[in-house]
Parts: C-alpha cells; sequence; structure tokens
C-alpha cells in the first residue's frame, strides 16, 4: 500500500514534502515567517527592526534539508508578533482590545502577563506594539488567516505520519536569542548553545530526547534540558507519548548562526545547518527503532 501526504495548500504556509517520507518524523517551524501584512505595520507602534526581533529567523533554513531525508517540513510564513501559533487560539489579554470579545478568553497565563499572548501586544524589546486597541474582530480574522490553517497542517501531518509508521515524532524548532540567560559569543565557556524542550518529560520519550541530547554534546555544543524553554502549546497539544505521538521542541541559540543586530545569516550558518541535518537523521533513526509497534505495511 502506498502512502502520500497530502500537501497542505495555503498562502500562510510553507510546506515542504519529501519525495516519499521515509521517516516517522514532522519538522515545524512556526516563528520563522517573515511576511508582514501591511494592515499589521500600519497599526504598529515599533519599527519593523523591532518586530523583527521576535522572528525565530532562518530557522526553516537549518532544518530545510528534512525533506531529503524523507521527512516534511512545514513553516509558517506568517510573523510571530502577528500570530503566534505556539500559544493556544484564545490565549490572549481582553485589555488589548476594542469590541465584543469572541468567547471567553485564556488570560490568566503567564505568557499573556507577559504581553505575549497569540496575538502579542509587545515586541521584544518590551514595547507596545499597537498604537491603540485592537479592533476585536482581528481575533477571528488572525485565526482563521494564520493560526488554524497552520495547526490544520500539522495535525495533518502527524495523523498522516502516524497512520505509516504507527508513530509519530514532532520537531518543533525554534531559536532563542543569545541575551536568555546572558549567552553571548563572549561568553564561550559559559553559553547554551540548544535547549531540548519536552515539557519536563511529558510530550517525548525520553529515550529521543537522550539521543537528542547526546549527539549534540557529542560534537561540542552545550545542551540543556526544559531550561529556561520547557515547551509551549505545540509540546502540549501534540506530545502524546501514552499514545504514539510524541513532540520534541529545539531552540538554538542564535549567536551561532547569526549577527542579532544586523538580521543577517553568520557565514557559519551552514555549519548549523548541517548540524541540525545531522541531528535529524540521527533521531530520525532512533524514532524508527523506537516508535515503530509494528512493521510497516507493504509498499
Amino acid at each position: 500500500m502506498e502512502f502520500a501526504l497530502a500537501t497542505p495548500d495555503h498562502e500562510a504556509l510553507d510546506c515542504r514534502l519529501p519525495a516519499r517520507q521515509t521517516m516517522p518524523v514532522v519538522v515545524a517551524s512556526p516563528h520563522s515567517g517573515s511576511n508582514y501584512p501591511a494592515e499589521f505595520l500600519a497599526q504598529a507602534a515599533v519599527t519593523l527592526a523591532a518586530l523583527r526581533r521576535a522572528e525565530d529567523a532562518f530557522v526553516d533554513e537549518l532544518f530545510g534539508a528534512a525533506p531529503l531525508l524523507g521527512m516534511p517540513l512545514l513553516a509558517a510564513r506568517f510573523p510571530r508578533s502577528y500570530v503566534d501559533a505556539n500559544r493556544e487560539p484564545y490565549e490572549l489579554d481582553p485589555a488589548m482590545f476594542e469590541g465584543p470579545l469572541p468567547r471567553p478568553l485564556n488570560h490568566r497565563t503567564t505568557r499573556v502577563a507577559a504581553g505575549l499572548g497569540m496575538i502579542p501586544r509587545v515586541a521584544a524589546s518590551g514595547e507596545a506594539i499597537y498604537r491603540g486597541r485592537v479592533p476585536a474582530g482581528m481575533i477571528e480574522h488572525r485565526l482563521d488567516a494564520c493560526w488554524r490553517p497552520y495547526h490544520r497542517a500539522l495535525s495533518a501531518l502527524v495523523e498522516q505520519t502516524y497512520a505509516r509508521f504507527g508513530g509519530a515524532l514532532l520537531v518543533d524548532a525554534h531559536s532563542m536569542p543569545s541575551s536568555v540567560s546572558n549567552l553571548g559569543v563572549r561568553e564561550r565557556d559559559s553559553r547554551v548553545d540548544v535547549v531540548l524542550g519536552d515539557n519536563h518529560g511529558e510530550s517525548c520519550a525520553p529515550e529521543l530526547v537522550e539521543c537528542a541530547e547526546r549527539w549534540l554534546a557529542a560534537r561540542g555544543l552545550r545542551v540543556l534540558r526544559n531550561q529556561p524553554y520547557a515547551g509551549g502549546f505545540t509540546t502540549q497539544r501534540y506530545g502524546r507519548p501514552a499514545v504514539g505521538r510524541h513532540t520534541l521542541q529545539i531552540e538554538i541559540n542564535r549567536a551561532l548562526y547569526m549577527d542579532e543586530a544586523r538580521h543577517e545569516k553568520l557565514p557559519v550558518a551552514g555549519v548549523v545547518a548541517r548540524l541540525m541535518t545531522g541531528l535529524l537523521e540521527e533521531i530520525g533513526n532512533r524514532a524508527l527503532e523506537t516508535l515503530l509497534p509494528r512493521p510497516l505495511a507493504a509498499e
């Protein structure tokens, strides 16, 4: 029996499928999008450069070899400061909006308190993004235009992978500012290069996390688990190891591959991309060994 992945076709998404899926892995990048709607920029009280600091810039490129390894890759084209796909759909600050709200909002979270809901209130610098209140109708508009298409596509890829292999690993790919935990190029001895998030052991089989940690550490990278990032909505929604669905969040220190002030890739970015390719191949092979409860269907 031949399994074919359905292609999510939507202007808000970049979905790159392998010629044939051979690994039980899906790679997703919810925060690398950089298509800024004109109406959003017109509302913004901060510069485009300030908005772009929230991007997980170039992460979709760092993991761009996934389809060549037999894994689908899904990336959001919309920017994180417009819609954050790693939040619950109604995880919002009601004080941001003007007009009737669509439903009771989940506003009592630490992320909303920090101004980082599904529609963020603040830029990475902490400055308010909007000049005034946002029309409440924007909530459903942005959910329909960005959030829902992304999660429909991601859910479909995960479920199709599970149907083919009897198990699925979602790699949720991110980057982190070097300023987090005072990390920086001049502090090589103390800097954290990669943070692996498994929702404190709840979203992914330990052997898969350990495999990633060992492989990265063996190549000289300093790796932490769940500090300061354990995972967000994606790990909580898709990471259900008890039913064969695993999610591992990977956060890469931006100082490894980009000039954060200029928002430009460094020459060494190609080396980091090759490292991520090797990591995907390693955990993909381990997932084949670990996740499959039954032989693959004959083709």
